[in-house]
């Protein structure tokens, strides 16, 4: 069943820390540069104390300066006069009948109040794997037509802070930090950049963020348990193998232009062809590493025999596997999901033509947390509202 948690109270805000600057989001160089320029730390102690800095925030997970125990307090002092390590605040946790946890996150702005911007973050358990969905913007700009995140406007990027702010919030949540799991599996394993906005309309913020995600001394989540998914940014992939060197996935859903015009409009400005020649071309492409095609399966739209065997002849020269999604539907959507006979169909061809070729198990959709279902909840209030009053 599912469960709706309110944190509003359990986490509140300390007065006076706003105009502060966040500790986390910065790379080790920006700590260099900005301990550098401050009289906070004698020059030959700041290698060190950027090591200790980075432990407690990434390994051990402090959210309070004054406890980095290791560091004297006369610096710690210093150090809180400058530096935050506060998270956004948790609106709502929503857990779903299957495990899925999703949560409601408000952003402020640098005065600590309220900006009336929230994001949605969503953890997937999954057996030993845990993975932990992470949003790149509030709202979009790609209007995909089968997607609830397209009906919201874009508002604007998340910054690199926000963005890990993220995968701290959920390791607090979930008690999944170093310092209380000593000798047990952590349970968040993956990362998908599949959440709320295009990654690579944010790619700086995105890529500061997944390298100090895969930093070994840090949180260290393996590059290959990263993937980031794209609508299909054709200048930009090859900066995803070569400045982050995460996995990519893409946003197919279709094997003709006409019909993805449609589904992700900016197959209009980088079509299928031009798609399809930037993913032959990724750097380290590979049987080992392979590209993920996301395809999702909208009854009489995309999938019949013909879109599979076409599919197969359009990926034969691209070390791949092929996630077929079966549709979530949302409020006002125009689409219906294609018969499980007909998804298993399709998924025959693609596996017999000797494609990895899942099809993905719907996870929260009961708490609208599942593929294509995430918006702000302050957005869904009003759709909701807006659909209900025809």
């Amino acid at each position: 069943m599912e469960q709706n948690i309110n944190l509003n109270n359990d986490i509140s805000l300390s007065e006076g820390i706003h105009n502060l600057n966040p500790l986390y989001g910065m790379s080790r160089e920006d700590l260099l540069s900005n301990l550098s320029s401050l009289d906070i730390i004698p020059n030959k102690q700041i290698p060190m104390r950027i090591k200790q800095l980075w432990n407690w925030t990434y390994v051990n997970g402090v959210d309070d300066i004054n406890s980095m125990q290791n560091i004297s307090k006369p610096i710690r002092d210093k150090l809180q006069d400058i530096y935050t390590l506060h998270r956004p605040k948790i609106v709502t946790e929503q857990k779903s009948s299957d495990g899925t946890i999703k949560w409601l996150i408000a952003l402020e702005d640098k005065l600590g109040n309220s900006s009336g911007n929230e994001i949605e973050t969503v953890y997937i358990p999954d057996g030993k794997r845990g993975t932990l969905c992470l949003s790149s913007q509030i709202g979009c700009t790609l209007n995909c037509s089968f997607c609830f995140t397209g009906t919201q406007k874009l508002v604007r990027n998340l910054s690199t802070f926000e963005i890990l702010s993220q995968i701290l919030i959920a390791r607090d949540r979930l008690d999944d930090w170093h310092k209380n799991n000593l000798n047990t599996q952590r349970k968040i394993t993956n990362i998908v950049m599949m959440g709320m906005g295009e990654p690579l309309y944010n790619f700086e913020a995105v890529k500061n963020a997944l390298l100090i995600a895969s930093d070994g001394d840090g949180l260290a989540i393996s590059k290959r348990r990263i993937t980031l998914s794209t609508s299909g940014v054709v200048p930009m992939i090859e900066r995803v193998a070569t400045e982050i060197g995460v996995m990519l996935a893409i946003s197919l859903h279709s094997v003709s232009d006409e019909v993805r015009n449609k589904l992700v409009p900016i197959n209009k400005k980088y079509p299928i062809k031009e798609l399809l020649k930037a993913c032959k071309n990724f750097p380290g492409l590979k049987n080992s590493s392979r590209i993920t095609f996301e395809y999702v399966m909208l009854k009489d739209i995309n999938d019949s025999e013909y879109d599979a065997k076409k599919l197969v002849k359009m990926l034969e020269d691209i070390p791949s596997k092929i996630n077929i999604i079966p549709f979530n539907p949302w409020p006002g959507s125009e689409y219906k999901c294609s018969d499980s006979k007909q998804i298993k169909k399709f998924a025959d061809i693609l596996n017999n033509a000797g494609f990895s070729s899942p099809i993905r198990r719907p996870r929260g959709s009961d708490i609208m947390a599942a593929c294509g279902q995430l918006k702000s909840s302050s957005e869904r209030i009003r759709s909701n509202k807006i659909i209900n009053e025809f």
